[in-house]
C-alpha cells in the first residue's frame, strides 16, 4: 500500500471490490479515489488489519457488499477505534461514482450522498 492511501476502501467478497474499482476507473479515470480489498484469503483478523491500515493512512469510509458480512464485520471492529469513520454496506456503482466524482465534504455527508445515489439508481422492469 502506498503511503497516501485512498479516500474510501471497497471491501467485499471474491472480486467485487476490484471490479468496481475497475468500473469506477473505466467511467471516470480515478484510481485515487478507492482501495480495493477482498476478503476472499484473508481471516477475519487480517482483514481488519488492512481495513484499520487503510484508516491510518487516510481512508474515511468503508464500503462493503453486504450488511452482515464478514467485510462490514470487520469494519464495524475498526469503527470502534475511529469513531469518525463511516461504514456504507449494499455499496453499488452509481453509489461510488457519486462519492468518486460528487462535491467533496466530510465523509458523513459524502456517505449520506452516495447512499442515496445508490438508492435511486435501483430499479426493475419487465415481468409480468
Amino acid at each position: 500500500m502506498s503511503s497516501k492511501s485512498a479516500r474510501g476502501v471497497i471491501v467485499g467478497h471474491g472480486e467485487f471490490a476490484s471490479g468496481l474499482l475497475s468500473a469506477v476507473q473505466q467511467i471516470c479515470g480515478r484510481m485515487d479515489v478507492f482501495a480495493a480489498v477482498s476478503n476472499r484469503d484473508d481471516p477475519a483478523e487480517e482483514l481488519e488489519r488492512i481495513l484499520r491500515e487503510h484508516v491510518a493512512n487516510g481512508a474515511e469510509i468503508i464500503f462493503t457488499d453486504l450488511p452482515g458480512g464478514s467485510a462490514a464485520t470487520a469494519a464495524r471492529r475498526v469503527m470502534r477505534d475511529n469513531p469518525r469513520l463511516v461504514l456504507v454496506t449494499g455499496a453499488n456503482l452509481a453509489a461510488l461514482l457519486e462519492f468518486a466524482l460528487g462535491e467533496r465534504c466530510g465523509p458523513a455527508t459524502a456517505a449520506r450522498t452516495a447512499v442515496e445515489k445508490g438508492r435511486s439508481s435501483m430499479d426493475s422492469s419487465g415481468g409480468e
